[in-house]
């Protein structure tokens, strides 16, 4: 296929396909079918499905455009340029399609007569600030619109990064909007999906931004640009795919669920992303290294045609599959229990040491998180090891050990419980904000991808000229500074157990996130200053560095005591109603935090204390040698001239006392 042709064509068999297959999906899978009780009409009950299907696409072309701009494309050329001209499309038709999104799952919910009249537009209001689904559709809308704005108005690397992190961001409401707290597994269904949403908006969008700008590469800068993609697509892919196996597993329990009509339309879906999968690992294989020659790149487009046929199926199949019931119910029961009401899940067994290896409840995003660093930590490893160049056993021991951590805490027994017991909510909150970050440190994140990484000489960013900007940025320098960081570790401990955002974070699973990104960041932050070999602009003395020390573990020793002193609970709501009928009661497993905040709180710190004096002490020994050696080449010359002055001095004192 003419790649000019395809410029055109491309686009026209994603939308073609992808309405194919959702008005497919939407007959067999009774998604469109009328209701029995409060239909809301044919317009309503097909045209949300189709608006639904311009959000998604629309969403990918601005995200995956935005993504390939970072991370392939050169700041100030044309084809950069063209990126943000793609990106800000997509979000300028993102804006109208959430838009009308937002109203049609309002008369999709409350089938209302459209009227010019006030009542009309109350009702309208109070849907879209007081519903869950309102709040998301009107806050992607919003995000949309605005994004419309600065992606046609920025041009520049940073705010173009901050443009993206903001367009992912957009994409998180869009996944809270179709669930419903009243609904079991809540969480692991908005967090699967949100992943599913974002990686894929990458993944199809970065096609078909690839597509739109064929005219303006050449041969050589194509075959970089796919090159680059290629990375982006296999990782948006295990995304892709792994958070699907997690949602679909939400809706379908047993095997017979799959022959449901709600089973199929997930297996096209499954068929339609295995096709994408297998085209994309020939593609990385076999063509993109050949693309300069004339017989493959035609080759090469025809099969893109294909992918983007099959990404078209993909997303209309999604789709249909989002509005087609399920085959198990997955709302709570009308009976539920205080937990379940609270935390949309069931309240879990009584805590023993056998379930403190096998109660595990897991986070999807840290599940990820910890999987792509162990992966490309020990990639890294491996690339120094092939090229003959050493990097220390232990360092890559306590990287992967403090990874499994994090793992156990996000994903295991820690997460199980911590919204039942405060004591295991403590025991979490000090392995975040001290054992982890101790362990991830001395792996030397950044050392290793500064020498691992391959450095870019095409005026592209890669991981690694991303990864030392933002280390060598203006903001870098404040939040590294070693009392900058002593101050946030400690504020922030007292800040979030004695205002609102500890409680925001147990109503609020966005919440939840924030804990932990933030424990853990102020931590590695903290940890970084006084021990890392990681780069940063300015470190303080060995002595400075242990009276930091010193006064963080006082005010630590102070947090917990204060704890185990407080008479009341905090969020008594929450921790005081759930029903509990083992284990400690509330106040007591209070008390219990408060001490594991004091004791096992401080022995991190404790060991960090050691580090730093050995550090010093090997400094001192490090300083002599140097000083030993500098004295070996010179032949002690400046001992010799130092005695010399000495004894210059001394005769002078001898003649002055001579001549009184």
């Amino acid at each position: 296929m003419n790649p000019r042709a395809l410029r055109l064509a491309g686009p026209a068999i994603l939308v073609g396909t992808a309405l194919l297959a959702l008005i497919a999906g939407l007959a067999f899978g009774g998604g469109s079918a009328p209701l029995v009780i409060g239909d809301p009409g044919p317009l309503v009950r097909w045209g949300l499905p189709l608006a639904e299907l311009v959000v998604n696409l629309s969403a990918a072309l601005l995200v995956g455009s935005l993504v390939l701009a970072l991370f392939a494309l050169v700041a100030g050329t044309r084809e950069f340029d063209l990126a943000l001209d793609a990106a800000s499309a997509g979000a300028a038709i993102l804006t109208l399609a959430a838009g009308t999104t937002a109203y049609l799952t309002f008369q999709n919910s409350f089938p209302t007569q459209v009227s010019a009249d006030a009542a009309f537009g109350a009702q309208l209001g109070r849907f879209l600030v007081d519903t869950e689904p309102g709040r998301a559709w009107l806050l992607t809308t919003i995000a949309a619109a605005v994004l419309t704005v600065l992606t046609f108005a920025v041009r520049g690397w940073l705010p173009t990064l901050l443009v993206g992190l903001l367009a992912v961001a957009a994409m998180v409401p869009m996944a809270t909007a179709g669930h419903t707290g009243s609904e079991a597994n809540h969480n692991t269904a908005v967090t699967s999906l949100a992943l599913h949403i974002i990686a894929a908006a990458a993944w199809l969008g970065g096609l078909l931004l690839i597509v739109l700008l064929r005219p303006v590469l050449g041969r050589d800068r194509l075959a970089d640009v796919l090159g680059r993609y290629s990375s982006i697509a296999l990782a948006a892919f295990v995304v892709v795919t792994l958070s699907g196996i997690a949602r679909a597993v939400v809706g379908i329990v047993t095997f017979e669920h799959l022959f449901s009509p709600y089973g199929a339309l997930l297996m096209v879906k499954v068929a339609a992303l295995i096709a994408m999968g297998v085209l994309g690992a020939f593609y990385r294989r076999r063509l993109i290294s050949r693309i300069r020659d004339a017989a493959t790149a035609a080759r090469f487009w025809l099969l893109v045609g294909v992918e983007v046929a099959f990404m078209g199926i993909a997303s209309g199949a999604a789709v249909a599959l989002s509005v087609t019931p399920p085959p198990v119910d997955t709302a709570l029961p009308t009976d539920s229990t205080p937990a379940e009401v609270l935390t949309g899940s069931v309240l879990p067994p009584e805590l023993t040491l056998t379930r403190y290896v096998t109660q595990w409840d897991v986070d999807l995003l840290w599940a990820f998180a910890v999987g792509f660093g162990l992966f490309f930590y020990l990639a890294g490893v491996r690339r120094l090891a092939a090229r003959g160049d050493r990097w220390p056993v232990w360092r890559t021991v306590l990287w992967v050990f403090g990874l499994l951590l994090l793992l156990y805490v996000t994903c295991g027994p820690v997460n199980a419980y911590q919204d039942y017991l405060f004591s295991m909510h403590m025991v979490g909150h000090m392995l975040l904000s001290m054992a982890i970050p101790m362990c991830l440190v001395f792996g030397a994140p950044v050392t290793l991808a500064s020498r691992a990484i391959r450095k870019r000489d095409d005026g592209t960013r890669g991981g690694r000229e991303w990864i030392l900007w933002a280390v060598h940025s203006p903001y870098a320098r404040v939040i590294t500074h070693p009392l900058v960081a002593a101050a946030l570790f400690i504020v922030s401990l007292w800040a979030f157990y004695y205002t609102d955002l500890f409680r925001w974070t147990l109503y609020e699973h966005l919440g939840h996130e924030w804990m932990i990104v933030h424990f853990l960041t102020t931590g590695y932050l903290f940890v970084l200053s006084l021990v890392g070999i990681d780069p940063v602009p300015y470190r303080l003395p060995h002595a400075g560095r242990l009276l930091t020390l010193i006064g963080v573990m006082a005010m630590h020793a102070f947090f917990g005591i204060a704890i185990m002193m407080s008479s009341g609970l905090f969020v008594a709501e929450w921790f005081g109603s759930m029903g509990r009928t083992w284990g400690l009661d509330p106040l007591a497993d209070q008390y219990l935090g408060g001490g594991i905040a004091w004791s096992i709180g401080e022995i991190p710190t404790l060991i960090l204390a050691i580090v730093v004096a050995v550090q010093w002490s090997r400094s001192d020994e490090r300083r002599q040698r140097s000083a030993d050696r500098h004295a070996e080449r010179t032949g002690d010359a400046e001992l010799a001239e130092y005695n010399a002055r000495l004894a210059k001095i001394a005769e002078r004192d001898a003649r002055d006392a001579a001549r009184r």
